[in-house]
């Protein structure tokens, strides 16, 4: 199992990734995205569901048309985790982000 980030590494990681917030009344973290449409936003969420699966590390999300919502927390480790860290950074790249 992972170990939950210190509030401090948490705040050095959030501040080296774009658009990443903590979420309020959650250890976890958030990114909204929108795309052109929704073909984009699905081939967004396809590469990012191919990194997912080879890192066996998943997002929760939501998408409606061109927007794609994430949260990203490791829930055997009840927050967040270097896990989460390092599938943000994959989710930035796969947005072209990175």
């Amino acid at each position: 199992m992972s170990a939950k980030l210190t509030a401090d590494d948490k705040a050095r990681a959030l501040a080296e990734l774009s658009g990443w917030t903590q979420m309020e009344g959650r250890d976890a973290i958030h990114r909204s995205l929108r795309f052109t449409d929704f073909g984009e936003a699905f081939a967004f969420m396809t590469r990012v569901a191919l990194a997912a699966e080879k890192m066996d590390h998943h997002p929760e999300w939501f998408n409606v048309w061109n927007r794609v919502d994430i949260t990203l927390a490791t829930h055997d480790a009840g927050g967040v985790t270097r896990k989460d860290i390092d599938l943000a950074r994959a989710i930035d790249a796969a947005a072209g982000k990175a």
